[in-house]
């Protein structure tokens, strides 16, 4: 399962990576098109930003800490840190389903990323050894 988690884990970056891009590019769509999905107009709105800092750059070094925990098979701060992330993916899955009413498809799918981890990394606390868990 920790080969799984660090493929996921960089399956997220890369994720991220193009959502701090789409964040810090000229494209821009309106809210107003039919299209429920609208990755343009997630990642520049005023919520795409905490502190002054782009959400996906959260979403890098979240994805990175979590890859690095599986390497080093640290499964339960592993665990702690996916269901950390996971919370703030569903925050920000409620802000786009509740507050802005479009979806960034990047966003999505990492939500989906996020929450395999997840399952893997309780399933790898759960089922490990006692000898070997940490």
């Amino acid at each position: 399962m920790r080969n799984v988690i660090l493929v996921l884990a960089l399956a997220g970056v890369v994720l991220s990576s193009i959502a701090l891009w789409m964040h810090y590019s000229d494209v821009s769509q309106t809210a107003g098109s039919k299209s429920i999905w609208n990755s343009s107009f997630v990642n520049h709105s005023s919520y795409a930003v905490v502190a002054g800092i782009p959400v996906a750059v959260f979403g890098i070094i979240g994805y990175a800490i979590l890859g690095l925990l599986a390497w080093y098979r640290r499964r339960t701060l592993t665990a702690t840190a996916a269901l950390l992330g996971l919370a703030y993916a569903l925050y920000l899955t409620n802000i786009e389903a509740h507050i802005l009413n479009v979806w960034c498809v990047y966003c999505v799918a990492s939500l989906i990323v996020m929450v395999l981890v997840t399952f893997l990394a309780f399933g790898q606390l759960v089922f490990a050894t006692s000898d070997s868990a940490r």
